[in-house]
């Protein structure tokens, strides 16, 4: 079938019983945290845990996983590989049993993220086309049963697509073009005197809305958070000189074009040129950032820019935010719920595992 044909289907209602035996998630008052994981022997791990501590599961993968993506109705997640990851895992959120390695093909590898569409049947992950180094793709696979099945590629009408999410609508997607060429395998940057970083606004079926670029060409964007409003912010990680001023941090608000968000000296210095994760809470109105090379996690007013939270947190990993403000995962110490509700942000330790989390969370 063709590329418009398979994505053709998806305007279409869902057959009863698509999923067969899937039970619809019942999302209970205690979220289930889902993130990658080492153990002290360098072991991988693709880990479910309720913010209690409890644990649902913790699965040993072969190769070292980066985001998480929860299907939005099943209770199933993706752990997507790290770039250059050639597999992911789909794995079964209720007792961590690995349903499906998903493999990319020979001449592709996985970039670290993915989504599901909203109607949970079709998935999507950046990746690397490794004839044409760099050049990016975005991987369409359809849900049946217990396996996702490539079916399509689009461009991403970029070079080293990293991070990509929905647009309020979910029709609309967002990708944060690296702008970096690697090979095949490897993590070695070949352009580093030619990245073409990039913001892309694109429809699911491949068609280009808007692209935009930064003015520093080695600001290579990488990681998003997207608000119900349609404001985008993007997180950078600079390969220029240590000491060159740049925005580490992006905005683009509906109608508007892409540019630097307002960040202090002080705090643009301590990321050390490097973001990881992101994360929106809507309802405040916050942003949450955590920069590992600094050890430091940050939280912004989103509409004033007012900076409200600059603390520090060893090797700080994944941000996610939940009814009370922001949990975050740590690479070295304990995980931390950051209260937002009150007057000060408030700040206390989880009883989670301590140490060993990678970049991403997701809370399902």
């Amino acid at each position: 079938m063709k590329r418009r044909a398979f994505l053709g289907l998806s305007g279409l209602a869902l057959a009863a019983g698509a999923f067969g035996g899937w039970k619809l998630i019942d999302h209970g008052p205690q979220p289930l945290l889902l993130s990658a994981r080492d153990d002290a022997d360098g072991h991988h791990y693709a880990v479910g845990y309720r913010l209690d501590g409890s644990k649902a599961f913790a699965t040993r993968v072969a190769e070292r996983c980066h985001d998480v993506v929860p299907h939005p109705t099943l209770p199933l997640a993706v752990f997507v590989g790290r770039r250059p990851s050639r597999e992911s895992y789909l794995v079964d959120t209720r007792d961590g049993r690995l349903l499906q390695t998903l493999a990319s093909p020979a001449d592709r590898h996985f970039y670290g993220h993915g989504v599901f569409h909203q109607d949970g049947e079709w998935f999507y992950s950046t990746e690397n086309d490794t004839r044409d180094a760099g050049r990016g793709v975005l991987g369409v696979y359809r849900l049946q049963g217990e396996r996702l099945q490539r079916v399509a590629e689009n461009s991403t009408h970029g070079i080293g697509p990293h991070q990509l999410l929905w647009m309020p609508g979910g029709e609309e997607l967002v990708v944060a073009n690296g702008g970096i060429r690697t090979e095949a395998d490897s993590r070695v940057m070949m352009n580093l005197d030619a990245m073409e970083p990039s913001l892309v606004l694109m429809r699911r079926d491949g068609t280009l809305i808007s692209k935009e670029q930064l003015p520093q060409q080695m600001n290579s964007v990488r990681h998003l958070a997207v608000a119900a409003d349609g404001t985008v912010v993007s997180g950078q990680q600079y390969e220029g000189d240590p000491q060159d001023a740049v925005p580490l941090l992006a905005i683009k608000r509906p109608g508007q074009p892409f540019q630097p968000f307002p960040l202090g000296e002080a705090q643009r210095m301590a990321m050390h040129q490097y973001t990881a994760s992101l994360a929106i809470h809507d309802e405040l109105r916050l942003l949450g950032l955590t920069a590992p090379r600094g050890n430091r996690f940050f939280i912004w007013d989103l509409d004033s820019a007012a900076l409200l939270l600059d603390a520090p947190l060893p090797d700080c990993a994944g941000v996610g935010a939940v009814a009370d403000g922001f949990v975050v995962t740590s690479g070295q110490g304990r995980c931390r719920l950051y209260d937002c509700r009150g007057e000060k942000i408030a700040v206390r330790p989880l009883e989670l595992p301590a140490g060993l989390w990678d970049n991403h969370l997701r809370l399902a």
